[in-house]
């Protein structure tokens, strides 16, 4: 918000609209499908395109290199325009106490998955480079959604269920993507079913605790603990069910979900409206 006296930031980005969010999320993933391209042709020859977790430094150059230039293209592109304070600073509406099952589940598949994972098949340095993934995974998608995308919704004027659930929309077609990668069309649709409803708790998250940066920490534990449960970046995690740490995150998952297609109905607030 601005001070008292002082006129409101002018230029394109703030005159606040519902498409130009629209218009980022797109941006962005057309500027890092871009990115991937170049990175994969210019580092060929250190990416491993049979198992591309093979090793420290497939990671690096096939996923963590990537989604690192990404985000930090979002971030130049929110301080540009001013908005970094607005989106770090504290939430400008809180939760209610039930949206604290939101954080607690996300936390407890990511414990489960990791009590589940076999570790003596991971190297020091693999594991040190997913963690470095999730960190870049958290922040970038994260800023891009539960950040810019969430902060565009609201100077438009719209109220917070609205919020959530676009801005989980379009977390969600970000994943879309993957389809240029090769997945099936049938695994594509069920991550974007997954990812709307993780992108809500994401919301939930930031709104139960007040800070932009719970959704990504929170982010940032969920990708690689799902790497190292199931050993690949696109293998199911969840549906082992001989290992009872994974097994019963699988059964969270599923929670998860119902509790976010609830909770979607459940949202109420608007910034700027008491009462």
């Amino acid at each position: 918000m601005s001070d008292l006296g002082t006129p409101p930031p002018t230029g394109f980005w703030n005159r606040p609209a519902t498409w130009k969010a629209i218009v980022v999320v797109v941006g962005y993933l057309v500027f890092f499908v871009v990115v991937s391209q170049v990175v994969a042709r210019v580092f060929d020859d250190r990416i491993d395109g049979d198992d591309v977790v093979g090793s420290a430094e497939s990671m690096f150059f096939a996923l963590v290199l990537p989604i690192g230039i990404g985000g930090l293209a979002l971030l130049a592109f929110a301080a540009r325009l001013g908005w970094l304070r607005d989106i770090f600073g504290p939430q400008p509406i809180r939760g209610r106490r039930w949206m604290w099952v939101a954080p607690a589940l996300v936390v407890a598949i990511a414990l489960l998955r990791a009590i589940g994972t076999d570790w003596d098949t991971w190297s020091a340095n693999e594991v040190l480079m997913l963690a470095v993934l999730g960190a870049c995974v958290g922040f970038t998608e994260e800023l891009a959604t539960r950040g810019l995308v969430v902060k565009m919704l609201r100077d438009a004027g719209h109220a917070e269920r609205f919020v959530a659930v676009v801005s989980s929309l379009l977390f969600a077609a970000m994943h879309m993507t993957n389809l240029i990668s090769g997945m099936e069309l049938n695994t594509v649709l069920a991550t974007v079913a997954y990812t709307f409803c993780f992108g809500m708790c994401m919301y939930l998250s930031m709104r139960v605790t007040g800070s932009f940066v719970t959704a990504i920490v929170l982010h940032a534990i969920t990708d690689p603990t799902g790497i190292l449960a199931s050993g690949g970046v696109d293998q199911s995690v969840d549906g082992n069910t001989t290992n009872a740490p994974v097994a019963i995150a699988g059964l969270l998952t599923t929670v998860m979900m119902v509790f976010a297609l609830v909770a979607a109905f459940r949202v109420r607030g608007k910034i700027g409206v008491t009462g």
